[in-house]
C-alpha cells in the first residue's frame, strides 16, 4: 500500500516544507487539509493551484486527497453544500487530487424521523454532485465521522447514492469508538471504500494522538482486514496536531510512524 499523511499534523506549514517532510520520510503522497488558515484553501487563484500542482509533481509526491469541511447530512438548504462540493472538486481537479473528503455533519438528532431526513439530504447533495464529480475525474469520500460515525452508517449512505464517483473514507478511530469492530467495518464499507486513515490515540477516554503504535488504537487488527485490491491503495496517517497543541511535533514522528506501518503490512498480508 501507499503511504501519505494529511497535513492537519503540521498545521499551517509551507507546501514546501510539506513536500520535504513526505520525501525525508519515505511517503508517497500528502492529504491537504483545506481551510482557510492553511496554504491550500477554496480561494486560491488558478496561478496559485498550478504552483501547488507543480512543486507536487516536481517533487514525484501525489496530492491524495482534499480535506474538506462541508457536511452533506446537515440540516438547512441544499444550495450551500452543494456550492461548497463543486469548489471542493475544482480545487481537488485542478491539483490532481483523485479524492476530496467530506463530513457527515447531521448533528444530535432527536428521532428516526430526524436521521432519514438528514441521510435523504446526504444522499440528495452527494448524488446531485456526481455529474462535477465525473467532470473532474474525482471521487468524493464521506467520512466515517460525527454524526456517521461507523462503517455501517457511513456506508449506508454510499450504497443508496449508488454512484462510483461516492464512497466512504475510512477513519479507524471512530467506528471504533462507536464499539464497532474493525471486521464489521470493513465488511459494512463493501466496494465502497476509498482510502483509510489512520491515527493512534492515548486511550478511548483521552483522544491525544500518538505516534503510531504507542497507543491504544487496534491497527494491527484494521489493516489485517485490508485484502485484494485494498492492497493497491493508500493509508494516511491523520495526525490531529491541529487540535491538540501540546502532541509532540509530527516531524520526528513520522519516520517510526513508516516503519510500523509496513510491519504491519507485511504481518497481516495474507
Amino acid at each position: 500500500m501507499k503511504l501519505a499523511f494529511s497535513t492537519l499534523g503540521v498545521p499551517g506549514l509551507p507546501i514546501p516544507e510539506v513536500i520535504a517532510l513526505a520525501t525525508a520520510h519515505g511517503y508517497q503522497g500528502v492529504e491537504l487539509r483545506t481551510h482557510p488558515e492553511e496554504p491550500v484553501h477554496l480561494e486560491l487563484t488558478s496561478r496559485q493551484r498550478q504552483a501547488v500542482a507543480g512543486a507536487f509533481a516536481e517533487a514525484g509526491v501525489t496530492v491524495l486527497g482534499i480535506a474538506g469541511y462541508a457536511r452533506v447530512a446537515a440540516p438547512g438548504d441544499d444550495g450551500p453544500v452543494l456550492e461548497e462540493l463543486r469548489a471542493l472538486l475544482e480545487l481537488a481537479g485542478d491539483l490532481g487530487a483523485p479524492f476530496v473528503r467530506v463530513f457527515p455533519g447531521a448533528g444530535a438528532t432527536a428521532s428516526a424521523a430526524d436521521t432519514e431526513a438528514a441521510e435523504e439530504a446526504a444522499v440528495r447533495r452527494l448524488a446531485a454532485a456526481t455529474g462535477p464529480a465525473d467532470d473532474r475525474g474525482v471521487r468524493l469520500l464521506l467520512e466515517t465521522h460525527d454524526s456517521h460515525r461507523t462503517g455501517r452508517a457511513a456506508g449506508r449512505i454510499a450504497e443508496r447514492v449508488g454512484h462510483p464517483r461516492v464512497g466512504v473514507l475510512w477513519d479507524v478511530l471512530h467506528p471504533w469508538l462507536a464499539g464497532e469492530q474493525p471486521a464489521a467495518t470493513r465488511a459494512a464499507l463493501g466496494p465502497h471504500l476509498g482510502y483509510v486513515q489512520v491515527k493512534d490515540v492515548v486511550s478511548a477516554e483521552d483522544t491525544t494522538p500518538v505516534g503510531l503504535g504507542a497507543g491504544a488504537l487496534p491497527l494491527a487488527a484494521c489493516l489485517a482486514r485490508l485484502g485484494g485490491t485494498d492492497r493497491d491503495g493508500w493509508l494516511c496517517w491523520e495526525y490531529e496536531k491541529r487540535w491538540y497543541e501540546r502532541a509532540a511535533p509530527l516531524g520526528r514522528l513520522l519516520g517510526p510512524g513508516r516503519e510500523h506501518l509496513l510491519r504491519l503490512l507485511a504481518d497481516t498480508a495474507g
